[in-house]
């Protein structure tokens, strides 16, 4: 069966009545009979190992399993009888009648309302006691009523709901010890439920658990799990630290352990505080074999119920402890307490709880002041002897939630300690407040609390003292007329000496110093001693661990009224990590600057080659039918020398080599790179053959002939006599023809760019130019933005080379000028205009 068909109203039909003396009759408890009550579970192995009948020791197995189901039934039936005797004694109180009488009226109002005498048993116990059972069986019945499904059987519901907590209070407060109650429960109210076990806990002093009583799990698990140290995160101890319900669908998903883990590792858990008075004495908790779904709410107040129950028994019995270890004896009375709290040099209270008329924890009475007492708004001891808590400190429940913390201690009985907690007290609606340390711990029914009000001066040394230590700093003072010599823990350290030495005299410093600083120290001690005037010195300080430190020393003479030198006071700083900081910072600034000119050579270099052959301006150049202008920007600085580069010459065959082209990187490498591919591409231009072989030529370079280069280029050939351009590309942006007063990027032609591959192929296009007719090539200097796109920054170009310009000059210069680039790059600019 899964634990969802165990969860809800039981099923079945309702066994007879128990009658007041018919022995082997049993109770009807949860709507069924009890002919496979729960308890350990025991597995009885598979079908083929069950013990032969026939045989003796078969034979002895069935006797043992018949006695063990009649000592089963037995215990259901006076659990049955003694609600059956607890109801005639109600009518007997109720009634004024006899026992004899009662006993005849409780069977004709049973066989009228045709329910059995333990149903109407539990139901005059109920409208009798008015307590948390009669209320959740009340509640129960309510909530089937409004189910139309479930209003036939909402009687039975109610009855059965009823009678299962009842027999399970009767047979929890008949208990001898928690085991046996843990029995009762599993027995009479969970195993309807679906729980396959049930363990309890009580809850320690320092926090442990002790396994009181268990029922469904194997002995031998219930043994390694007989005690639980305090800080183990286990189920029970996440809802001891919560103080409320904790649910837990499956085990598995949450990586703690419990008990039955390894029986029942994805089944649901469920662990629910027990505790009386606010005072927490244990934990229930109960496994399911399978994974627990959200539970209605009914459900889990009857287990809340069950709780209480186990919360009076661990308060009302002792518990079975088992091979855990004993509880602790001779705990101590509050006169004993109080005996304690007189003993202490620090402020204590001791607090006892302060129950409502429900029985429910709200407040703690001031049981007793020490004579150490100091309130915080200066009253007397008298004054708050024998308050409660709350009134003599309201502010204690707000901010500080220092009630809260008390709470929680004497619910689990974990202490409570903090620092500099503020402590505020109202006198006259003005709230004063003062801070302190706060120790809260609970000794048997009463709780101490201590509180040390923080001294100013006291927080002033600590300050100091905190100071001191980050700052590695030790303060001395000696005595020149009694050699009398103080130190401070901390310049022991320094020293390297135990706390308990001998503190070393001004005049001996030099001997516990490098050799190479006695001149500083003695001219040191001349200025002190002699002058009498402040002065301070850095030595090295050899310490008798053979460590060497680096230390400052400052002092001053302190003088009497007559101006007499009296004493020398002052301090040692240990500046070793300093002086190591600034040994490394002038090592880093050396090599920095050594870095720094190595660069700048470097840089030199590589600005000085890219000049000799690409001069920054330079004049037209003659062609056959051409205007050439070249215009050529250098990086901003001078660490992004890149290799941008152009050429333009006329070819022994009379046509025109036009190109521009552009190296990836930047520096020297980059600056040689250029030279190498642009004095290749003019020797294989006197081959005669086109754009696309040439291109295809330089790429075989690119990738063979030089170290790792690769660039992008553009390549034209112009034959002056028919004014056609051919022209090819290796990666590089489109030329721009500008005819008229339109400008237009050329078509693009397929072509990867130089180096990249061993041997590549490029596409070439044929151009028929016209008198008038401008073309631009250029680098991406030119129009390349980090947050644009390229798309949009040729546009800007074209809108740009679109307008009028009266020389060719002056058209490659206003393209410069309204260049909207900002990679800090170098720019290559060629104009060809047919005239």
């Amino acid at each position: 069966m899964s634990s969802s068909e165990h969860v809800g109203a039981p099923s079945g039909d309702d066994g007879p009545p128990a009658s007041e003396g018919g022995p082997g009759r049993e109770p009807s408890v949860a709507g069924g009979g009890r002919s496979a009550p729960a308890g350990p579970a025991r597995d009885p192995g598979p079908s083929g190992d069950r013990p032969d009948r026939a045989s003796a020791v078969g034979r002895l197995a069935a006797t043992v399993e018949r006695l063990r189901s009649e000592v089963q039934a037995a215990h259901a039936a006076a659990d049955g009888r003694a609600l059956i005797e607890l109801a005639k004694g109600i009518m007997v109180e109720r009634l004024r009648c006899g026992p004899a009488q009662a006993t005849r009226q409780l069977a004709e109002l049973a066989e009228k309302a045709a329910v059995s005498q333990l149903e109407l048993a539990v139901d005059i116990i109920n409208q009798a006691a008015r307590d948390r059972v009669a209320e959740i069986a009340g509640d129960f019945l309510r909530r089937t009523r409004t189910d139309p499904a479930g209003t036939d059987a909402a009687a039975t519901t109610d009855a059965a709901v009823g009678v299962r907590l009842r027999t399970a209070e009767s047979a929890a407060l008949a208990a001898g010890d928690a085991q046996a109650v843990a029995d009762s429960l599993l027995q009479h109210a969970l195993a309807p439920l679906g729980a396959t076990a049930v363990a309890i806990w009580t809850a320690g002093s320092d926090t442990s658990l002790t396994l009181a009583g268990h029922a469904g799990f194997p002995a031998e698990e219930a043994v390694r799990w007989r005690y639980v140290p305090p800080g183990v995160v286990t189920v029970a101890r996440q809802a001891l630290a919560e103080r409320d319900t904790v649910r837990f669908v499956s085990l598995s998903g949450t990586g703690m352990p419990s008990i039955g883990r390894t029986h029942h590792p994805h089944g649901g858990r469920v662990a629910l505080p027990a505790g009386t008075g606010g005072r927490i004495h244990g934990v229930l908790e109960i496994c399911w074999q399978q994974p627990l779904p959200p539970q209605p709410p009914v459900i889990m107040r009857q287990i809340e119920a069950l709780a209480e129950l186990c919360a009076h028994a661990l308060e009302a019995t002792p518990a079975s402890y088992g091979h855990g270890p004993a509880p602790a004896q001779g705990v101590p009375a509050v006169a004993e307490l109080v005996d304690l709290a007189d003993g202490l040099y620090d402020p204590a209270l001791v607090l006892t709880p302060h129950l409502g008329p429900d029985g429910e924890l709200t407040d703690f009475r001031i049981h007793h002041a020490n004579g150490r007492f100091m309130d915080p708004a200066g009253r007397p001891r008298s004054s708050v002897n024998g308050a409660l808590l709350l009134e003599a400190y309201p502010m204690a429940a707000d901010e500080s939630e220092l009630f809260d913390k008390v709470l929680r201690v004497y619910a689990t009985g974990e202490p409570f300690r903090a620092q500099r907690m503020t402590l505020t007290a109202l006198v006259d609606q003005v709230p004063l407040a003062a801070v302190a340390d706060i120790s809260v711990s609970r000794h048997g029914d009463s709780v101490l609390l201590i509180w040390r009000i923080e001294d100013e001066t006291a927080r002033l040394a600590s300050l100091l003292q905190h100071a001191q230590r980050l700052g590695r700093i030790g303060g001395f003072e000696e005595n020149l007329l009694t050699d009398e010599i103080t130190w401070n823990g901390q310049l022991f350290a320094l020293y390297g000496r135990p706390p308990n030495g001998t503190p070393v005299p001004l005049r001996d410093l030099a001997a516990h110093a490098h050799p190479d600083d006695g001149i500083a120290i003695g001219r040191f001690l001349r200025a002190v001693l002699h002058h009498q005037r402040s002065a301070s010195a850095a030595f090295r300080l050899r310490r008798p661990d053979g460590v060497t430190r680096h230390i400052r020393v400052i002092a001053e003479p302190v003088h009497d009224a007559e101006g007499s030198l009296l004493a020398v006071r002052g301090a040692y700083q240990d500046i070793s990590a300093q002086h190591w900081t600034e040994v490394a910072l002038a090592a880093t600034r050396d090599q920095l600057a050594h870095t720094e000119q190595e660069s700048a050579e470097r840089n030199r270099l590589a600005l000085q080659l890219q000049q000799a052959i690409m001069p920054p301006a330079r004049g037209p150049i003659a062609a056959p039918g051409l205007q050439i202008a070249v215009r050529y920007r250098p990086a901003e600085t001078e660490s992004l020398v890149g290799g941008d580069w152009y050429d333009a010459v006329v070819l022994p065959s009379g046509r025109v080599l036009l190109c521009v082209g552009d190296i990836a990187g930047h520096g020297i490498e980059a600056a040689t790179g250029m030279v190498v591919l642009r004095n290749a591409l003019r020797g294989l231009a006197i081959t005669g053959a086109g754009p696309a072989q040439l291109l295809s030529w330089l790429n075989i370079v690119a990738h063979h002939l030089t170290e790792q280069v690769t660039a992008t280029a553009v390549c034209g050939l112009y034959d002056p006599g028919t004014r056609t351009l051919r022209w090819a590309r290796a990666g590089h942006l489109p030329p721009v023809l500008v005819r008229g007063r339109e400008a237009a990027r050329l078509p693009l032609v397929g072509g990867l760019l130089l180096g990249a591959v061993a041997q590549a192929a490029y596409e070439e296009a044929e151009l028929q130019l016209e008198v008038d007719d401008t073309l631009l090539m250029y680098t991406d200097g030119l129009v390349e933005r980090r947050d644009t796109a390229i798309h949009d920054s040729l546009a800007q170009l074209l809108a740009t080379a679109q307008s009028p310009a009266s020389t060719l000059e002056h058209r490659l210069d206003q393209l410069l000028t309204h260049s909207k680039s900002d990679t800090d790059d170098d720019t290559c600019l060629v104009g060809i205009q047919v005239v």
